[in-house]
Formats: structure tokens, sequence, C-alpha cells
């Protein structure tokens, strides 16, 4: 861990207490409202020295640490995307920095397009794996041989089966898939989105990968999952922007609440 980091945890834990979180969440569109929800101490992304700015609109940059249903937590409220910055690795400070705290496990959550005909708009998906059609990755430049992280079951199957259970005991359905990371801003042409469907992807989005190479590599598990905004370029006549997406997210983001609040019910 950078010494940023440990600066940054002790700043952290003086504002928040020492006791450890568990789980991390990063949350996409439609859900920063989640982090209201916690018990705990809200620390804006500005008062933490390194923390990069999540320039897109319908995310708050704060960090929240307290209990949510019985369990500690630290919520990003926002996340920097590559197409920010140009950087791919603009989210491994945070992700540091909840490794500093204590967590064993980061859940991430995600604003998608469908690649399924009957994964419509509103659905959850929840991430079996992932394909990097952007072909970035945020540790060029690492020089350890830690750089060389093992991807097989980047997303932690226990985790997975432990959301999927939570979803079924809140009646959700909870569909399962590859996700595939494309580069943005600009959304995917007809093309492009035939090309992933061709590789194997069933929801394409512009963050999360990066994020979870990071964790992997700071040996955290991994969970993610989707909530479907539109179908991909190409799928249907919806005419697709980020104000349809920001729209859409909270049809989804009602369900996936639950479905995460279950899930750290069941924990607790």
């Amino acid at each position: 861990m950078s010494k940023n980091a440990d600066d940054l945890v002790r700043i952290i834990r003086d504002r928040a207490g020492d006791t450890d979180v568990r789980f991390g969440l990063i949350l996409g569109s439609g859900l920063g409202h989640l982090a209201d929800a916690v018990d705990g101490v809200a620390i804006d992304y500005d008062e933490l020295p390194g923390f990069p700015h999540a320039g897109v609109s319908g995310h708050n940059p704060k960090l929240v640490i307290g209990a949510l249903e019985g369990v500690q937590v630290a919520v990003f409220g926002g996340r920097s995307h590559y197409y920010e910055s140009g950087r791919a690795d603009a989210m491994r400070l945070p992700i540091e920095v909840l490794k500093g705290l204590g967590a064993g496990s980061l859940i991430v959550t995600n604003a998608a397009g469908s690649l399924q005909p009957d994964m419509v708009t509103g659905s959850l998906m929840c991430l079996t794996d992932h394909i990097n059609f952007s072909g970035l990755n945020p540790l060029i430049g690492e020089a350890t041989d830690a750089r060389f992280v093992p991807m097989k079951d980047a997303y932690d199957p226990d985790l997975r089966q432990a959301l999927l259970d939570a979803a079924s005991g809140e009646g959700v359905d909870l569909d399962q898939g590859v996700y595939a990371w494309y580069s943005g801003p600009s959304f995917e042409t007809p093309a492009e989105i035939n090309a992933i469907r061709i590789l194997g992807a069933d929801a394409v989005g512009m963050s999360t990968v990066p994020e979870t190479i990071l964790a992997r590599f700071l040996g955290l598990k991994v969970a993610a999952i989707s909530t479907i905004t539109n179908m991909a370029a190409g799928m249907s006549d919806e005419s697709i922007s980020h104000e349809h997406t920001k729209a859409m997210a909270p049809i989804g983001a009602a369900k996936l609440e639950r479905v995460l609040r279950r899930f750290l019910r069941d924990l607790s």
C-alpha cells in the first residue's frame, strides 16, 4: 500500500473511528442514495488528497464509513472512469485505502447496456466474468511481479452465490452473465456491439473492470452487479444517452438496493 494510502487511512480513522470495514461498495448510477442510509460518517472526496474527482453527473463523490444492515462498510458514492482522465488506474488509491481500512471484499455496481433480448431495461445481472474489450489495464506501469494477477474467478463464486440467495429471498430476478468493458465516453456502435456479442458478452459498460483488476491485485474478493439501463446499440429502437441512463437507472437500482441490504443482513 502506498504512503499516501496510509496517510488517508489515518485521516479516515480519525473521523470515522477504528472499527475495521468488512465490505467496500462502489455505487453506480441510480444508487447514490444508498450512501445516505449508512449510519456513519461521510467525507467528501475533496477532503481526501489524491482521491479522484468523480466528474460524472449522477454520482455523489463522498466516502461514507459506517454500519449498513449491521455490517461495517465503506461506500464510495462515485467512481472515476477511464474516459475522464485517460487513466485506467484512477481508482487505485481509493481501493488501496479500502484495504487499509480492513476490508476483505469489494462489491461493485454499474449501469450497463444489455446484449441479450430477454434481459430488458430494469433487469439486474450478476457478473460471472468480464471481457476487457478496451485492451487497457490499470496495472500497466506497476513495477513488481505482483502485476501478473491471475483472473480466474475474478468475481468470487461464494460472494456471487450469496447475492443470488439474497435476490431469491427478496423475490428479485438476478440474471448472470459476462460484462464487457468499453472505454467510453461515446457509446458503442452497432458493429461493436455485434462484435462483443460474438465474443460472448451479455452486457456492456464503461467501468467495473479496472476496479476489479485493482481489487484482485490488492487481494480483495470481488462481486459485481449491473443495472440494465438500456438495450445496447442495434438491439432496439431505444435512443441511448447519458440522460436516458440516469432516468432508467432507478428502475433497477430499487431492486438492487433490496438485494444488497438482504445480502448484508444475511451476513450480520
